[in-house]
């Protein structure tokens, strides 16, 4: 059995529905976990605060930052703890980038609850890891455990390290 044969055998096989991709693929997110106690940067081109609701809008060229973990939309909706102690949950329009170290995810809109650190994106979602690239509808990410779990119709094309092109 040559090489070749070998490995598009092994692309078949992995082109094959799985029950585990059914259900989602579990994947790594990111070189380290993101600590979600440090403090949140935006910036944007403009900024819309509303007191009565305890909520802000940034638009244009909005880009979050926090420790390692950059966000970047069109709209960021920022809606503050009822007591106004900090961030509750940031909501993203618009096309969304998330990127974490080496990783990189793109989707229609992401919220993000700061508390918990977890990130769901969805729409088109599009995970990149080096040479590897993974879709699916939704995506969660965990920023504490630096994990993340892609659902709806995923698919993924894994690079073979090494191999024949």
């Amino acid at each position: 059995m040559t090489h070749s044969f070998r490995t598009f055998i092994a692309l078949v096989l992995l082109s094959l529905p799985l029950p585990a991709l059914a259900q989602g693929a579990q994947i790594a997110f990111g070189n380290t976990a993101q600590d979600s106690t440090l403090p949140v940067e935006v910036t944007a081109d403009n900024l819309d605060v509303n007191q009565q609701d305890g909520t802000a809008v940034f638009t244009g060229n909005v880009l979050i930052g926090q420790g390692e973990m950059r966000l970047s939309a069109p709209r960021v909706l920022v809606v503050y703890k009822g007591d106004q102690s900090g961030i509750e949950q940031l909501q993203a329009t618009g096309g969304v980038t998330l990127v974490s170290g080496e990783d990189a995810a793109e989707a229609s809109q992401a919220d993000y609850n700061v508390d918990t650190g977890l990130i769901e994106m969805e729409g088109d979602v599009l995970l990149i890891q080096g040479p590897n690239a993974l879709t699916g509808d939704k995506m969660f990410v965990d920023t504490r455990a630096g994990t993340a779990r892609v659902t709806g119709r995923v698919k993924t094309i894994l690079q073979p390290e090494g191999g024949d092109r």
